[in-house]
């Protein structure tokens, strides 16, 4: 499997052209050594000379060979493409590579990608666009094809997705890990009908939340199209007090939520309320924001859970999209992406379409319960979407523009039947609100949405979760 996890990020009968640039990268990367012992550093300097050998397109094979623990130490500063090339140089360096993953030593926080599908591959490749190198993957996936899916959403490496069926998958694009999650039956308002073999051919949805008995009689779905009406977003959240994984779901009817752990069989309700549009996950608490602004904590830790109302409506609200996220400075900022353009019914022969207009941005003051409107990002940048939301450092990032938005389409209405139609992304500059285009959007298909993710190479520890 690991095998096939490098030809997945790059073709093998490529990698002899990199040798020389992976080998200048790997030893540019020696200044970072410094937080080294001087004892480590010691043992390095008979190898000085390396530098100047290179710039003479010295061969591989007469390179000095560096200690394991000094490769993996330069190795944990690599992305992750880089870092899975190096890996397939030789059989030292592929040691090294093996070493720094089953030990869990790479922990390099990785710059966001922009995963989607394109026609012109195959129905079971993702096309991965790294900002930080401004060049696209092309990765093979597990079945079913990811054409064939609804990407649902990001967290920490993993897509969140959904099938034919319209049951849900874990799956990880770069180590090709997938993991099935609770049946959607076992969401509240879903029910199985059977076929009279006793096979599940059909689905009704009940239009009940917790506010409302529902208004209308369930509806009655195939197998495939309940997912275009159900699902909204979904999040993978790590808990460390349980050493689990937390799936949180927001569904249909009217956004609400559910949450189950990898390796549970049924996904539990989170009842009463309801609109939901975005989650975050913090000191071992689920936050939820609302459309109208409201800002939700729900403690999962217990055998029921429990919630509390932290902030109420706000009076900002406008035409668009709420997002709750965990600034690098400890806040919690409360972002609104606003529609400046759209046209939900258009003239005969034109499209639907919406279109990013303005962010406004407020922190979060939980002990007096009031927002704080900021205007400027300074240093940092969102990532908004049906990714985790995001707010970086861009001096970490330096691929990324400070005081930018690079967001991705993840509007409601793409569940009211508009999967196929125009899609809303691209970077806003805060500073005058103009946009530009992250690729070109006749490259990708509008349906499974784009949407960003960031790379991870770790593994879920299943065995922790009771996961055979």
């Amino acid at each position: 499997m690991e095998s096939c996890s490098v030809a997945r990020i790059m073709s093998l009968g490529k990698l002899a052209i990199h040798r020389t640039y992976l080998c200048t990268l790997i030893f540019r990367t020696l200044p970072k050594m410094l937080g080294f012992t001087p004892s480590l550093l010691k043992r390095f300097c008979k190898a000085e000379h390396v530098e100047l050998q290179l710039t003479k397109k010295t061969t591989l094979g007469t390179l000095p060979e560096l200690p394991p623990d000094i490769l993996m130490g330069i190795f944990a500063t690599l992305e992750i493409p880089d870092l899975v090339r190096a890996g397939s140089v030789c059989s030292s360096w592929r040691s090294a590579y093996t070493s720094l993953r089953s030990l869990g030593q790479y922990k390099l926080q990785q710059t966001p990608c922009l995963l989607y599908t394109s026609k012109s591959t195959s129905e079971s490749v993702a096309c991965l666009y790294s900002l930080a190198e401004k060049r696209l993957y092309k990765l093979t996936l597990p079945e079913p094809p990811i054409r064939t899916r609804c990407l649902i959403g990001s967290s920490h490496g993993w897509l969140i997705t959904a099938d034919e069926r319209s049951e849900m998958h874990l799956v990880n694009p770069v180590t090709g890990e997938q993991i099935a999650l609770p049946s959607v039956i076992t969401i509240e308002q879903v029910r199985p009908i059977f076929d009279e073999h006793g096979a599940v051919h059909k689905y009704e949805l009940s239009w009940h939340t917790g506010m409302h008995d529902g208004y209308n009689l369930p509806s009655i779905f195939d197998l495939d199209n309940l997912r275009h009406e159900l699902h909204y977003k979904a999040y993978v959240f790590s808990d460390a007090s349980t050493e689990s994984f937390i799936v949180v779901l927001i569904h249909n009817p009217m956004r609400q939520l559910s949450y189950a752990r990898v390796g549970d069989d049924k996904w539990t309700w989170l009842p009463p309320h309801d609109v939901y549009d975005d989650c975050t996950y913090k000191n071992g608490l689920l936050y939820a924001v609302t459309s109208t602004g409201e800002i939700h904590t729900f403690d999962l830790s217990g055998p029921v859970a429990s919630m509390k109302i932290i902030m109420g409506a706000s009076e900002n609200v406008s035409a668009g999209s709420a997002y709750i996220v965990q600034a690098p400075w400890g806040d919690l900022l409360l972002i609104w992406r606003i529609f400046g353009d759209y046209d939900l019914e258009p003239e005969p022969g034109a499209s639907v379409f919406w279109q990013t207009g303005r962010i406004n941005m407020y922190e979060v003051d939980m002990v007096a319960s009031k927002l704080k409107e900021i205007n400027s990002l300074r240093a940092h940048v969102l990532f908004l979407g049906h990714n985790q939301s995001l707010c970086l450092n861009a001096e970490e990032y330096p691929a990324l523009k400070a005081n930018h938005v690079y967001f991705t389409d993840d509007s409601f209405f793409w569940t009211t039947g508009l999967k196929n139609n125009h899609r809303d992304m691209g970077v806003l500059n805060l500073d005058d609100n103009s946009r530009e285009e992250i690729i070109s959007p006749h490259l990708c298909s509008n349906f499974p949405a784009p949407m960003w993710i960031t790379a991870d190479l770790r593994k879920m520890n299943l065995a922790s979760v009771g996961v055979a």
